[in-house]
C-alpha cells in the first residue's frame, strides 16, 4: 500500500511539474470593458521561470500602454493556475486546455469577468507599445495658479469625481463647495463652521488648467484650489482651535504590515475601489490616507499619529462599512443600503486596519483647527 501511495504521489508531482514547465511563454486575451474605446482591453501575460525555478508572471494592458505589472504571487497545480496582482487589487484563476494552447478563466477586479488567453506565436503576438514617459512634474518650489478655470452647475444625474490628468488639468463633477473646501484645506465637515445654506446642497463641475506646464503635487493642487475659491467664490475665513472627537491612526503592537513604495518617483498618490472588494492605496503617505478616509468614509476627523512621516506605501484594505461610514462623505458606499449578511464578508474597519495593515484606528479627543467662513458667494461668471 505504501508503495502504491508513493507511486501515486510521484505521478501527481510529475504531472504538476510537467504542467508548470508548459506554462512559460506569452499569452494574450481580451477583457470585456464597456468603458474602453472598443469595448475591450487587450491583455498580454508573460509567464517565466525564475532563477529559483519558480513561476513568475507580468501583465501588460497594451491598449492603456501600461508598463509591465508583476504578479505578486503565481501558483500552478494540475492544469489550473492562479495569480494575484496586488497593485491592481486583482486575481485570476484559469485552467489550461489539454492541447496547451488556451487558458480559460476568470479575472476578478471588483466584479468577476471572463478572460481567456491564447498562447502567442511570433506571428500572432500583439505588439507591446512603449510605455509613456513619466509625467513632467511642476517644480516643487513653484506656486502655480489656474490660468483658465470654468465653473458650471452639475447635472442632477452626475456623480462625484475629482481627477487630475498627466498634463495637470483638474476636473471635478458634482462637487459642492463643502467638497472643494475639504480638498483645498484638508478638512472634515465637522471642522467647517458658518457659510451659506447652499454650501453642501448645490453641486458644481470645475475644470482648471495650471499656468505652469507639468503635473502639480497634491499640495500644489490644494494651493491652486485655495486661490480659485478666493477669486471665484470670494472666500474669506479665519481659523480657531477646538477640541473635537477624532480617529487617531497609530502603529499597532508588532509593527506596520504595509509595503513601502520604493520605485515611484512621482509624489502623487492614488486611491480607489469599494471597501468590501478592496480599497486600493498606491504611493501614499499615511497622512494622505487619513485625509482621504476622513473625506470619504468617516463621521469625524482622522489624524495621523503613526510617526511614519513622508514615507509612501502601497496596500489594499478590505472592510465592511457600517451605517455611519456608508452615510459619510462621497465614498463609493455612500448612502448605500446595509450589506446582506455574509459569513465571508471582510471585518469592520477597525479590525481590518489592525489585521491587514498593522495599524490601529481608535477614537480619542484632540485639538483641531476649525475653519470659520466669514464670507462666501456663488461663483463669478467664467
Amino acid at each position: 500500500m505504501k508503495k502504491v501511495l508513493f507511486i501515486l504521489a510521484l505521478s501527481l508531482w510529475c504531472g504538476n511539474a510537467l504542467f508548470a514547465q508548459s506554462l512559460p511563454g506569452t499569452w494574450q486575451g481580451a477583457l470585456k470593458v464597456p468603458q474602453a474605446r472598443n469595448g475591450e482591453l487587450r491583455i498580454v501575460l508573460k509567464i517565466s521561470t525564475t532563477a529559483a525555478d519558480r513561476l513568475a508572471a507580468e501583465l501588460y494592458s497594451i491598449d492603456q500602454r501600461t508598463p509591465a505589472i508583476p504578479a505578486t504571487s503565481f501558483t500552478a497545480s494540475g492544469n489550473g493556475l492562479k495569480f494575484t496582482i496586488e497593485r491592481l487589487n486583482a486575481t485570476y484563476e484559469g485552467r489550461m486546455s489539454a492541447d496547451g494552447k488556451t487558458i480559460n478563466g476568470t479575472w476578478t477586479q471588483g466584479a468577476p469577468a471572463p478572460l481567456d488567453f491564447t498562447r502567442a506565436t511570433p506571428e500572432t503576438a500583439w505588439t507591446i507599445p512603449e510605455s509613456p514617459p513619466p509625467p513632467k512634474m511642476i517644480d516643487a518650489n513653484a506656486k502655480p495658479e489656474f490660468e483658465v478655470a470654468t465653473i458650471k452647475p452639475s447635472r442632477p444625474d452626475e456623480r462625484f469625481t475629482l481627477l487630475v490628468n498627466r498634463s495637470g488639468m483638474m476636473n471635478t463633477t458634482a462637487t459642492s463647495l463643502a467638497d472643494l473646501l475639504k480638498f483645498a484645506y484638508d478638512l472634515h465637515p465637522r471642522q467647517i463652521a458658518g457659510g451659506p445654506s447652499w454650501l453642501e446642497s448645490e453641486k458644481f463641475d470645475v475644470s482648471g488648467k495650471p499656468d505652469t506646464p507639468g503635473m502639480p503635487t497634491v499640495n500644489q493642487m490644494k494651493m491652486m484650489m485655495q486661490k480659485l475659491l478666493a477669486d471665484r467664490f470670494a472666500l474669506m475665513f479665519h481659523r480657531e482651535q477646538k477640541e473635537l472627537s477624532v480617529y487617531a491612526i497609530t502603529v499597532a503592537k508588532g509593527g506596520a504590515k504595509i509595503t513601502k513604495e520604493e520605485t515611484n518617483r512621482i509624489p502623487v498618490p492614488g486611491f480607489g475601489g469599494p471597501p468590501q472588494r478592496g480599497f486600493n492605496v498606491r504611493n501614499a503617505t499615511i497622512a494622505e490616507f487619513a485625509s482621504v478616509m476622513q473625506a470619504q468614509f468617516m463621521d469625524q476627523p482622522v489624524v495621523d499619529q503613526t510617526g511614519l512621516g513622508t514615507q509612501r506605501y502601497n496596500f489594499v484594505l478590505k472592510w465592511t462599512p457600517d451605517a455611519a461610514q456608508r452615510a459619510a462623505g462621497n465614498g463609493p458606499e455612500a448612502n448605500s443600503p446595509a450589506p446582506v449578511p455574509d459569513a465571508d464578508a471582510p471585518p469592520d474597519l477597525f479590525t481590518a486596519i489592525q489585521q491587514q495593515l498593522g495599524l490601529r484606528l481608535q477614537s480619542t479627543r484632540a485639538p483641531v483647527d476649525m475653519f470659520v467662513i466669514d464670507k462666501l458667494e456663488k461663483p463669478s461668471a467664467n
